[in-house]
Order: structure tokens, then C-alpha cells, then sequence
């Protein structure tokens, strides 16, 4: 049978790990990192890659092996963005040439698209109700001496 996704341990930490279960001390663990754009990410997905992966690394929650999670993500966005101008460009019905009333294809993607950057959005901890599940400490003495001394964005590692 299937269950629930496991949680990775950084969330579990953050969250207070409220059904008290054994850590997994052996997660492998990623370094924080922005991953390159792609080439191929071209137009309001690659906007919105300069915008968010800014976002989560500041939180701490992206790694290079997000690369791919992160461009379907970005890809998303842009299909769902293009779906948005071309639905109101055409309007949601068209009417056939014999008077049949229809849902424009655009709508449809549309929907899809928003449907997988929720999904995916979820993933990285973009969505109020993933956040609402996550608690997270404040900058510590050491994070702010860190900043003062060598630049914003950085933080002590222990």
C-alpha cells in the first residue's frame, strides 16, 4: 500500500516534528545553491526563475538537485501565464460556425498548468498551507554578526 510522502528531515525539524518519529540521520543532505537557468527556460519562465530562486535560497530550502523540480515549475508558470493572455485574447467559449457553443482549448491548459505549479509549488514550501506547516527560527547572534561582517545572505553553519 501506498502512504503518505515521507517528509524530508529538514521539514520535520522546522515543523518541530510533531508525530515525535526517529530522524533519519542518514538523509543525504544537499548544500543550499541557486542551480543555473536553463537555455532552453526562455520568456516569463525564465522571469520567474530569477524571481523565486532568489526566494528559496534566501529560506534555505534550494539545492542544485532542484534544477529539474524548479524548471517544470517555471514551465508551469509560463504555460499558465501564455493560457491567461490567449484566453483573454479569444474569450473562455467560442462558438462554432454552426452556433455550437464551446470551451476554448486554452482554458483547458490553462487549468493544467495551474494545477501543476500548485502542485508543484507545494513541494518547495510556496503554498500558505505548506508554510502554515513550518516553523522557522529567527536569525540567530551569530547569523546577524555573520551578516554585518561578511554581507547580507549569509549565515552560520554549524
Amino acid at each position: 500500500m501506498r502512504g503518505r510522502k515521507p517528509k524530508p528531515n529538514a521539514v520535520k525539524q522546522l515543523e518541530g516534528n510533531p508525530g515525535k518519529r526517529a530522524i533519519n540521520k542518514k538523509e543525504p543532505k544537499a548544500p543550499s545553491a541557486i542551480p543555473p537557468c536553463p537555455k532552453h527556460l526562455q520568456g516569463d519562465g525564465r522571469k520567474e526563475w530569477r524571481r523565486i530562486t532568489k526566494e528559496l535560497h534566501a529560506l534555505g530550502v534550494l539545492t542544485r538537485i532542484d534544477r529539474a523540480a524548479l524548471v517544470a515549475y517555471c514551465q508551469a508558470w509560463a504555460d499558465y501565464v501564455q493560457a491567461c493572455a490567449k484566453v483573454e485574447e479569444q474569450e473562455a467559449v467560442i462558438v462554432s460556425d454552426k452556433g455550437g457553443m464551446y470551451q476554448n482549448p486554452w482554458v483547458g491548459i490553462k487549468n493544467s498548468a495551474m494545477d501543476r505549479y500548485v502542485r508543484i509549488s507545494a513541494e518547495f514550501g510556496m503554498t500558505p498551507s505548506s508554510r502554515s506547516r513550518v516553523k522557522v527560527e529567527g536569525p540567530t547572534e551569530a547569523d546577524k554578526m555573520s551578516e554585518l561582517l561578511f554581507g547580507k545572505g549569509t549565515k552560520v553553519v554549524k
